[in-house]
């Protein structure tokens, strides 16, 4: 249970300090959050879990399939918010877009015998 706690707050932490650095510096924080934190710590926390190599890589190899999907809502949400939607609305239209991109690209890539 320890070790879920741990976890969790270095998850969290990293997350929290992200967004605190960006008020400050929207490029350092752009920067931060551009560098795949999550996946180094889903990665670091499968192998810490499993000893195994074999799931990040196979993690690590799904994600670069889903990196382009990933883009819709980087580049939705601003068009959105520029458009003159608000935050929330942005946020969810583009959260949406981006399900329906990811949706697209797993069920495409299946089609021709790439299972994700």
């Amino acid at each position: 249970m320890i070790y879920y706690a741990t976890k969790l707050i270095i998850t969290a932490l990293l997350i929290v300090l992200i967004s605190e650095i960006a008020k400050r510096s929207s490029l350092m924080g752009a920067l931060l959050a551009a560098i795949p934190l999550v996946s180094i710590l889903a990665m670091t926390w499968m192998y810490i879990d499993t000893g195994n190599n074999n799931s990040a890589v196979e993690f690590s190899n799904r994600i670069v399939w889903l990196i382009a999907p990933s883009m819709t809502l980087f580049i939705a949400f601003p068009l959105l918010v520029k458009k003159g939607f608000g935050f929330y609305p942005s946020m969810l239209v583009s959260i949406a877009m981006t399900m329906f991109a990811y949706y697209s690209v797993v069920f495409i890539l299946g089609k021709f015998g790439i299972d994700l």
